[in-house]
């Protein structure tokens, strides 16, 4: 296991774009038995409910959908930019943990922030309790062209929006 160290959210300046957007995260929780990570480039952080919050949306086919919904807590691993990071998350993108224990084939390691589950290799994690969970529905858009570029086959999003417990970093 690698050493992670508190880091002061007051202290955070990244881009959220480019890290999110651009580079990627596993998404990763328990439902007490097993872990499952999933890669994820939408979502963000900020301040709602006079806290502060990290919030992502996972499609309602995804494995790590069931495990986010049966658990209290969520993390968010950014790794570094790299050829081989890039390989990582596109695997974990591609196949399903229903399939197969990705983090096992993957040999990435499990590690812990009190309750909190997160990818050990990861240089930078949030580390979330979940605050709410809305599902994402057709009616909703007020712009036309998001169904039909985004949800041809149905496959909604939910967003989870989780209080930020703790930010680690390498």
């Amino acid at each position: 296991m690698h050493t992670f160290q508190p880091y002061p959210i007051d202290l955070l300046e990244y881009n959220p774009f480019t890290k999110i957007g651009k580079e990627w995260m596993l998404i990763t929780a328990s439902n007490g038995k097993k872990t499952n990570a999933m890669t994820a480039s939408w979502g963000g952080v900020g301040v709602l409910w006079g806290k502060n919050t990290a919030f992502i949306f996972v499609r309602e086919s995804r494995y790590t959908k069931e495990f986010i919904d049966h658990s209290d807590y969520f993390s968010i691993t950014f790794f570094e930019d790299t050829h081989k990071s890039k390989s990582l998350l596109k695997y974990f993108g591609a196949v399903s943990g229903r399939n197969e224990d990705k983090i096992k084939v993957a040999q990435l390691h499990v590690n812990h922030y009190e309750e909190i589950p997160f990818i050990d290799e990861g240089n930078f994690v949030i580390c979330c309790k979940k605050m709410s969970a809305t599902p994402i529905l057709p009616e909703q858009f007020l712009d036309s062209d998001i169904e039909r570029k985004w949800y041809q086959d149905h496959d909604l999003h939910t967003m989870y929006v989780g209080e930020i417990k703790q930010i680690l970093a390498r």
